[in-house]
C-alpha cells in the first residue's frame, strides 16, 4: 500500500510545500546563476527512470560552457563557477528536481537517475535499480554518495528497491538533511562529482 499510494502522496505534499517555502531562495539562486553563467540557469538532460523509461531531469546549472580552442568543453573542475560550487556543496542544485517529483518522473527517495549511456553497462542485478522511481536522494546517497565505488552504489540501490518502507524513507530523508549540512560525499577524490561508470571490471 505504501509503495503504490502513500509514497506518491507524500512526494506531492512535500514537493509542493518545499517549493513554496524555498521560492524566495530559489529566485536569488536563479538571478546569481544567470549573472555568472551568462546563459541558461537550468541544466536539463535525458535520464532513465522507472523501467528505464526516459525523462528530462532538471537541475540548477552549476557549470559554464567554456570550451578549448577545438570547441571541446573544458574539464568540470574548470567550468564549475564559485556560485555553482556553493550551490552544489549545499545540494541546492537538486531542488528543481522537486518539479520532476510533482510531474511523477521521480520520487523524493529512490536510486539516483544516472546517464542513459550506462544502461547497456549494467549487470542484470544492477539493472534492478530501475524497478523503482529514481529519487532526489537515496540509500546510496546517505551511505557515501559520490565517495563510494560504483559497485557499492549499485548494491545500495538494489537493496533499497527490495526494502522500500515509510520508515526507511523517513530515515533516508533525515540522514540526507544531516549530510547536506556536513557537505559529506559530494565528490570522489580527484573529481568534481564522480568518475564515469565504464562497466563492470572482470
Amino acid at each position: 500500500m505504501y509503495r503504490i499510494f502513500f509514497k506518491r502522496l507524500i512526494d506531492l505534499v512535500v514537493s509542493l510545500t518545499g517549493l513554496l517555502i524555498l521560492s524566495p531562495l530559489l529566485v536569488i539562486i536563479i538571478i546569481l546563476l544567470f549573472v555568472v553563467n551568462r546563459s541558461r540557469v537550468f541544466f536539463i538532460q535525458s535520464r532513465p527512470g522507472i523501467h528505464s523509461k526516459i525523462f528530462k531531469i532538471i537541475k540548477f546549472k552549476t557549470m559554464n560552457d567554456k570550451r578549448d580552442e577545438n570547441g571541446k568543453l573544458l574539464p568540470d573542475s574548470v567550468r564549475l563557477t564559485p556560485i555553482g560550487g556553493l550551490v552544489r556543496k549545499t545540494s541546492l542544485d537538486e531542488v528543481p528536481q522537486l518539479l520532476n517529483v510533482i510531474w511523477g518522473d521521480m520520487s523524493l527517495v529512490g536510486p539516483r537517475p544516472l546517464l542513459i549511456e550506462y544502461l547497456p553497462l549494467y549487470s542484470e542485478e544492477q539493472s534492478r535499480r530501475h524497478e523503482a522511481k529514481p529519487g532526489i536522494t537515496g540509500w546510496a546517497q546517505v551511505n557515501g554518495r559520490n565517495a563510494i565505488t560504483w559497485e557499492q552504489k549499485f548494491k545500495y540501490d538494489v537493496w533499497y528497491v527490495d526494502h522500500q518502507t515509510f520508515a526507511l524513507d523517513m530515515k533516508i530523508i533525515r540522514m540526507t538533511i544531516l549530510k547536506t549540512f556536513k557537505s559529506e560525499g559530494i565528490s570522489q577524490q580527484g573529481h568534481v562529482t564522480m568518475h564515469k561508470f565504464e562497466g563492470n571490471k572482470i
